[in-house]
C-alpha cells in the first residue's frame, strides 16, 4: 500500500495522513465493471417483473375478455393486456424491493438481480414507480376507470398486504389468492362487463336446459354471478398449487422465517388444498354454468380435470409426503389452461362447428330475416353490427 501524505496548511512544516492508495498489485485482483447495456438492463427488468408470473397474470386477463358475451375492441384489448402487465410488473418489483435480505437465505430466490445487486434499489424503485404509475393510467384512460381500480388494488393488496403479512400470519396465502383472482375481474369490466347486481343488471340463474323453457338470453350473462363464479374457480385453484409448492420449499421459507402453512402445520397445509380441490368441483360443474359463462355440458367435462387434481390432493392429505406435493403442484399447473379451454369450448352462445365452417344452418338467412324484421325476437341480442349490415342488403 502507498501512503499519501498532504501538507497540512494549518500548522506549517507538518504533514498528515490523508488517505491510502492501494498498490498497483492490489487493484489488478479487482475486475472492472463494464455499464449496463440495454439488452442487460430490459433482461433484468423482466426478472424484476418475474416475467412468467407476469405473463400468468395478462393470460388469466384475457380469458375474462374471451368468456365475456360484450365486443371489445383491438384498442381496448390491447391496452388490457400492456396495463396489467405493467401493474404486475410493479407489484412483482415492490415484494423484491422489501424482501431482499429474506430472498438472500433461499436458494429459489438467492440469484434475484436485487439480491445479488445486478442492479441498485434507487433504479429499481424507479421502475416500479414508472410501471405503477403507467399501467392504472393506460388502464384509466384506454380501458375504464373500473379496471384501472382493479390494477392499481393488485398492486397495493400485494406489494403492501401480502408481503407484509407472510412475515406475520399464515393468512398471508388467502390474501395471495385474492390478489390472483382479481386479473380475469379486470378482463371481464374492461368489456364493460358488472361486477354487482343492480337493477338494471339483476342476477340471472342460466338452469339447464329441462329445466328452462325458450331459448338462452345472452344478454343476460352480464350479471353479478359470472365475474363471481370466475373469482371463484382462480381463488380456489391457488390452494393446490401454492400449497403443493410451499411444502417443497418449506425449510427455505422457515430459514427466511416466513409463517407459511407448510411449516407451522404441513398436515393442515394438506387439509386445506384438498378442501379447495374439492371445491373446485360444485364451482365448475354447477356454479359456471348456472351463471352462463359456459353450457351445463361443461359440468360434466370438466369433472375429469377435477378428478384428477383431487384425487392427487386427497394423496397429499394422506400421505404428506414430498413426492404426493410435487404430484399435486404439477397437476395445478396444467389444470387451468386446460379448464380455461374447456370454458371456452363450452362458452354460453358460441357454435365452434358454424364458427370454423364445419356446418352451415340452412336456415341462417331466414333467422337473420326474423332478427332484422322482428328485434324483439331473441335471435341474435347481442349481435347489432349484423342486423345493420343486413338492414342494408335487404333495404
Amino acid at each position: 500500500m502507498q501512503r499519501i501524505w498532504l501538507l497540512n496548511a494549518s500548522r506549517p512544516g507538518f504533514f498528515h495522513k490523508s488517505f491510502s492508495r492501494p498498490s498497483s498489485a492490489f487493484t489488478a485482483q479487482y475486475r472492472h465493471v463494464q455499464a449496463i447495456s440495454p439488452p442487460q438492463l430490459l433482461k433484468l427488468y423482466g426478472q424484476l417483473s418475474k416475467s412468467r408470473l407476469s405473463l400468468l397474470v395478462v393470460l388469466t386477463a384475457m380469458s375474462g375478455v374471451a368468456l365475456s358475451p360484450l365486443h371489445v375492441t383491438v384498442p381496448t384489448l390491447l391496452s388490457t393486456a400492456a396495463g396489467t402487465a405493467l401493474c404486475s410488473a410493479s407489484a412483482n418489483t415492490l415484494n423484491q424491493l422489501q424482501e431482499v435480505p429474506f430472498d438472500a437465505q433461499m436458494a429459489r430466490t438467492r440469484m434475484r438481480p436485487l439480491v445479488r445487486r445486478a442492479i441498485t434499489p434507487l433504479h429499481a424503485t424507479g421502475f416500479a414507480v414508472a410501471t405503477g404509475i403507467s399501467g392504472p393510467l393506460i388502464l384509466w384512460a384506454m380501458v375504464n376507470p373500473t379496471t384501472a381500480l382493479l390494477g392499481a388494488s393488485n398492486i397495493a393488496l400485494y406489494a403492501g398486504l401480502y408481503t407484509w403479512m407472510k412475515r406475520k400470519t399464515i393468512y398471508n396465502t388467502w390474501v395471495g389468492s385474492v390478489v390472483g383472482a382479481l386479473p380475469p375481474l379486470m378482463g371481464w369490466t374492461a368489456c364493460g362487463g358488472q361486477l354487482f347486481p343492480s337493477s338494471s343488471y339483476p342476477i340471472h340463474l342460466f338452469l339447464p336446459p329441462f329445466l328452462s323453457a325458450g331459448p338462452v338470453d345472452l344478454a343476460l350473462i352480464d350479471n353479478a354471478l359470472a365475474p363471481l363464479a370466475f373469482f371463484m374457480l382462480l381463488f380456489s385453484w391457488q390452494f393446490p398449487h401454492f400449497n403443493g409448492l410451499s411444502h417443497l420449499v418449506r425449510a427455505s421459507y422457515a430459514q427466511a422465517g416466513y409463517r407459511m402453512l407448510a411449516v407451522l402445520s404441513p398436515r393442515k397445509n394438506a387439509l386445506v388444498a384438498l378442501c379447495h380441490a374439492v371445491l373446485l368441483i360444485p364451482i365448475c360443474s354447477v356454479l359456471i354454468p348456472l351463471s352462463g359463462l359456459t353450457t351445463w355440458t361443461f359440468a360434466f367435462t370438466s369433472l375429469v380435470p377435477n378428478g384428477i387434481c383431487t384425487f392427487a390432493a386427497w394423496q397429499f392429505w394422506r400421505v404428506g409426503g414430498e413426492k404426493e406435493a410435487r404430484l399435486m403442484f404439477r397437476h395445478s399447473l396444467w389444470y387451468l389452461p386446460v379448464m380455461m379451454a374447456l370454458m371456452m369450448l363450452h362458452k354460453q352462445g358460441v357454435d365452434w362447428a358454424k364458427w370454423l365452417g364445419i356446418s352451415e344452418d340452412e336456415n341462417t338467412e331466414e333467422e337473420i330475416k326474423t332478427c332484422m324484421w322482428y328485434p324483439s325476437q331473441q335471435c341474435c341480442p347481442t349481435d347489432k353490427l349484423l342486423r345493420n349490415s343486413v338492414m342494408q342488403v335487404y333495404g
